[in-house]
């Protein structure tokens, strides 16, 4: 209804609902023509005469997009519409199961209806300027989008708007969802603007839910961004409320179509409502420090308030969810189904959970026998995961048979043999862990009255004897001859309690390596140690390589120990703690304090895509109380308290530079005639020298990227949201490590260029460094156990014991090893977790839509992309270059783990952008 003190407005359509008298009394403009219906702009005035009577019911449909003016006279309502621009507005909409244009759902009768009404979706154009006469917002622009084209998943939505020339650019459009349903909006795009190339597209990837399920309507930005302080008038609110609502308010717990995203410590890995040794403890706090998650809220145990309960679904923010289209994607089909299905199968399968593997044929028959799963073929698993599921014949069950992986395919004894088993701590799955020894003789810094004698076992001599040939222990020190892998100090507090749980041991260990003249390593000495317990002293025990029977048996079960504590480590540490939890803090305060149209906001965001689903699903059946690591991994129902502590002791943001990471570990020094500014400690490290070209390649990528949005210092300190996303996750997302003074401050474009870097790598190479190997190295177990069973035959063994270990050595590596069901399920996880899925978005592969029209940016992108090809080109030389012995050679598997591009499946290749599995 048409009211007086209308400040803009324009006309559509008049309709004459009601009124007391005959509607005899046209609505005439000036010019004498009768308007009774029309629609369009008109370019003239209107007098619009109400009819004789104060019960006026009459409703004016309202275009605001004419541009036209109204003011009350004597006479009635003058109308003054002006000329305006007429404009296309193409919404493009992905079509989703169960989502929007649904066939299948009790409110598609509703929505038809709408759809029908052309009321789809409501549209609103928001100008970037404010009223000049008033200082305020200017009236939004409405119009409703109704369905036009329908192709493949898409279907494009179109709403016509008339805008006048007074209105200024589009910075924004409001959308509000009409149907029942969510809907997956992809982008929104104007053409015939009369301003730049007429086209004006807003990025979206986003959900939108149903204004039944959320009135508040959704704010999408153009594809220009903005620093806080160049935010064109029009939109700083707009800015800023978008802020608010994705921050929400901290209460209430959150619904599964919301955007919310704030801040909560582990507390829902147990379940103690369901028994009583599922609790688990809290992590996040003074005595169990960890990163922070995203909060969800989910009510309380009742057997322990500090637990939150488990759901069979775990809130993460819609747009962090797995996209869906016609059909679910790869990523999340294949990890749900090995979780809910193949796992559960298999323990079904293999009664006894404790059954070893009789003789290695058997390991090797899980690749050509495989193995009887009842029911498997059930659900469409052949189809969900060809490369495990194999049907056998009609009629009969399908069959669990691994692929050969890429260590056994290449050489099937290479596992065996100790100079693989040094390769692989500078090109395996872990090259994160091997440090330079620094200080002699080796001391453990724990407390000796709790933990026994801190000296060594590992001596001057027993070292010379094994380097002998090649040159003296101090020399060995003071040229950087000596590395270690070093468990001893982090695993010793939990030995006793591990050994506490059936069917595993633990040992702190220490784990020594000469480097040679062709920079091999050399394995010299491995440490075992048991602290005292039961009235027993401190136990340790020195192993080496050696050429008797016994000995040579003994240094093998050695090295099974301590492949199990790096498995440990890498899959806790190097990969779950490092990359997927300290990065989710990341993610939230990129959300709740950048906005969408800031630069660095959309160069994070790709980085990020997918990482919160997944780590909600972690925390659902992988690291959860009897999960997948509790259960297959030696430290049990330790592993994640233990990963708590090794973050509290050992973990700091500026070490998550890979050059720093390198330094911290003496692995390399700082040298500027060096490439990358560093002097590596050892030459060929596959690693460190793949992975410095990537860092140098990302932070050039970062550089020019950011020189381009900023002008200096001031620039930086004076970006108000800048300062609150770095404040946020070092006092929220990691506050347990608020106060440390190594955070790095963020005061200069070199300092913002260091952590965005940071941020990138740790998402990017980092992540694919650990993570994409990991079937091609550990899917055949005996490589990489995950676990150790038994304790060493000479740990104060019994006669019993002595006998059996002298007469079948083997049984007693085969009965260390691995069970049936902790190997398979192991094998089924990291068969998925390896997998690159066909829509998988790789580093430097695209641009964003965002950075479309700026030709800066563009370029910078294109030489990114040209480096990032360059590398793969690199790094296929060095694996053919045979004086690079840890990469290449007889049975050896290359190393490519850092080669940024790849098709899909298991490829042992590819650096996505994000940690997306």
């Amino acid at each position: 209804m048409m009211k007086s003190g209308i400040k803009s407005a324009a006309i559509d359509t008049f309709f004459l609902l009601s009124s007391s008298t005959p509607s005899s009394r046209s609505w005439l403009p000036t010019s004498g023509k009768p308007l009774i219906s029309s629609s369009g702009s008109f370019g003239t005035n209107l007098v619009v005469m109400p009819p004789p009577t104060r019960s006026i019911k009459s409703t004016c449909v309202v275009r605001a997009e004419a541009g036209a003016t109204a003011t009350n006279t004597s006479g009635g309502l003058t109308v003054e519409i002006g000329q305006g621009v007429s404009v296309k507005a193409t919404v493009s909409v992905k079509l989703t199961v169960g989502g929007f244009f649904s066939q299948f759902s009790l409110s598609k009768g509703l929505d038809d209806i709408t759809d029908f009404l052309g009321k789809t979706i409501l549209l609103e154009l928001v100008s970037s300027e404010l009223d000049p006469k008033t200082g305020q917002e200017k009236d939004t622009l409405k119009a409703y989008a109704h369905q036009a084209i329908h192709d493949k998943d898409i279907v494009k939505l179109e709403a016509d708007f008339m805008v006048p020339p007074e209105f200024g650019e589009v910075g924004a459009v409001l959308v509000e969802n009409e149907h029942h349903k969510e809907m997956r909006l992809n982008k929104i795009v104007l053409d015939g603007l009369p301003y730049g190339s007429g086209s004006v597209e807003f990025p979206c990837e986003s959900w939108v839910s149903s204004k039944l399920d959320n009135p508040e309507k959704r704010i999408f930005f153009s594809t220009k961004s903005y620093l806080p302080a160049n935010t064109p008038s029009g939109l700083r609110r707009l800015r800023e409320k978008e802020l608010e609502s994705i921050r929400g308010n901290g209460q209430g717990q959150r619904k599964s179509y919301e955007r919310i995203y704030d801040y909560d410590t582990y507390n829902d890995l147990g379940d103690p409502d369901s028994k009583s040794d599922m609790k688990r403890p809290v992590l996040g706090g003074k005595e169990h420090p960890y990163p922070r998650r995203c909060r969800t809220g989910r009510p309380r145990c009742k057997t322990d308030p500090e637990s939150e309960t488990r759901s069979s679904c775990i809130y993460v923010p819609r747009d962090e969810q797995f996209s869906e289209g016609k059909e679910v994607t790869f990523s999340a089909k294949t990890v749900y189904s090995v979780l809910h299905a193949v796992v559960p199968s298999l323990e079904t399968a293999l009664i006894d959970a404790d059954l070893g593997f009789p003789h290695f044929s058997a390991i090797e028959d899980l690749y050509n026998e495989g193995v009887h799963i009842p029911g498997l073929k059930q659900g469409g698993l052949k189809d969900i995961l060809p490369r495990l599921v194999k049907a056998i014949k009609d009629g009969e069950d399908d069959l669990l048979r691994f692929e050969t992986p890429a260590i056994l395919d290449r050489d099937r004894f290479s596992w065996f043999r100790d100079e693989e088993f040094c390769r692989q701590t500078l090109a395996g799955l872990n090259p994160y862990s091997i440090k330079l020894v620094t200080e002699w003789p080796l001391k453990s810094t724990l407390d000796p009255e709790i933990y026994g004698p801190a000296e060594s076992a590992i001596t001057t001599e027993l070292v010379e004897r094994e380097i002998r040939g090649f040159m003296p222990l101090k020399e060995a020190l003071e040229q950087k001859k000596l590395f270690m892998l070093d468990y001893h100090d982090a695993f010793l507090p939990f030995v006793n309690k591990v050994r506490e749980l059936k069917g595993t041991t633990l040992y702190g260990s220490r784990t020594l390596f000469f480097l040679t003249p062709d920079d091999t390593l050399k394995p010299i000495a491995i440490e075992l140690t048991r602290p005292p317990v039961d009235g027993k002293p401190q136990w340790k025990q020195v192993f080496t390589p050696s050429w008797d029977a016994t000995a040579c048996w003994l240094w093998r079960l050695a090295k099974a120990h301590v492949i199990a504590h790096d498995s440990g480590y890498h899959q806790l540490v190097s990969h779950w703690l490092r990359t997927h939890c300290c990065t989710e803090p990341y993610i939230i305060a990129t959300n709740r304090q950048l906005s969408a149209a800031h630069p660095i906001y959309r160069l994070l965001h790709p980085h990020f895509r997918y990482t919160m689903e997944i780590n909600a699903l972690a925390r659902e059946a992988l690291i959860n109380a009897d999960g997948i690591i509790e259960t297959s991994f030696s430290p049990g129902k330790y592993s994640i308290v233990l990963s708590s502590s090794i973050y509290d002791q050992q973990w700091r943001f500026d070490w998550q530079a890979l050059p720093d990471d390198l330094i911290s570990r003496g692995l390399a020094e700082k040298d500027p005639s060096q490439p990358h500014g560093l002097k590596l400690a050892i030459g060929d490290y596959p690693f460190a020298n793949d992975g410095l070209l990537l860092w140098d390649t990302i932070k050039q990528w970062v550089t020019d990227y950011v020189n381009h949005y900023y002008q200096g210092s001031q620039s930086i300190e004076g970006d108000q949201e800048l300062q609150a996303w770095w404040t946020e996750i070092r006092t929220e997302g990691h506050a347990d490590k608020k106060d440390e003074p190594w955070w790095p401050a963020l005061k200069t474009l070199e300092d913002l260029i260091g952590i965005v870097t940071t941020i990138l790598w740790v998402t990017s190479g980092h992540h694919a460094a650990v993570n994409f190997g990991q079937y091609a190295y550990a899917g055949y177990f005996p490589n990489r156990p995950t676990i150790a069973r038994t304790k060493m035959p000479t740990e104060d063994p019994t006669e019993e014991d002595l006998k059996f270990f002298h007469e079948k050595p083997e049984m007693v590596l085969l009965r260390c090893f691995p069970s049936q069901l902790q190997a398979t399920r192991v094998m089924a996880v990291l068969d998925v977790l390896s997998n690159h899925s066909p829509d998988e978005e790789y580093l430097g592969e695209q641009p964003e839509p965002s950075w479309a029209k700026e030709p800066e940016i563009i370029a910078a992108f294109d030489r990114f992309n040209s480096r990032l090809k360059e590398l793969e080109d690199i790094i296929d030389s060095r694996n053919l270059n045979n004086e690079l012995k840890n990469r290449s050679g007889a049975g050896v598997v290359p190393y490519e783990l850092l080669k940024p591009f790849s098709k899909s499946g298991v490829t042992n290749m590819g650096v996505p952008n994000s940690i997306s599995i």
